[in-house]
């Protein structure tokens, strides 16, 4: 079964949020992030995200456009058990550019950043099935080259949605399209 924002629960609510005909509009907060410990040494857990409840072996796209400005500007999928273990992959602007990026937390936060993108519009896809999640991007919809494979835990049910995050700034504007959580039939594989 097809999922979309219908049965979406809000993580954080930002102030400023519209959804209409499927596009989820949203401009961040000031000082919203999630992050644990890794290097940094805080724990924040106030990043905006917006979950679909969902069992194992899924996976779960979304189309995002935004034009992020402040540093560590960030947009893109989370997929969440509770506030010490969870995922959020996308595009985070730092060092002047916006990058694929990956944190996977399981107590503290492991982050990755990939390739520069051109991130005004890019989609993310994230597949989990049997405690594995694989994490793809594109930036036309038709190719998805790999940006990370890693373990996740196991549990009953997930939240799966989009997130945005301003830990440095505030107001970055971001549209999410094309949003779909379905189950997945096929193994993980490269």
């Amino acid at each position: 079964m097809m999922k979309s924002f219908e049965t979406a629960s809000w993580l954080n609510e930002p102030s400023i949020w519209s959804l209409e005909k499927d596009v989820l509009s949203i401009t961040t907060s000031a000082n919203t992030d999630f992050w644990r410990e890794t290097f940094y040494g805080f724990i924040r857990d106030s990043g905006h995200f917006l979950g679909v409840p969902t069992g194992d072996g899924f996976t779960a796209q979304v189309r995002v456009k935004g034009r992020y400005r402040d540093l560590y500007d960030q947009a893109g999928l989370m997929v969440r058990i509770d506030e010490t273990k969870w995922v959020k992959a996308g595009v985070e602007f730092t060092d002047g550019q916006a990058f694929l990026s990956t944190v996977v937390t399981d107590g503290k936060s492991d982050w990755s950043v990939a390739r520069p993108i051109h991130a005004e519009d890019f989609f993310v896809r994230v597949t989990l099935m049997q405690g594995v999640m694989r994490i793809q991007a594109s930036t036309d919809g038709l190719t998805w080259p790999l940006l990370r494979l890693a373990p996740f835990s196991g549990a009953k049910t997930y939240l799966v949605g989009p997130t945005a995050c301003s830990p440095q700034g505030s107001g970055l504007q971001v549209q999410f399209s094309e949003f779909s959580v379905a189950p997945e039939t096929r193994t993980c594989t490269t």
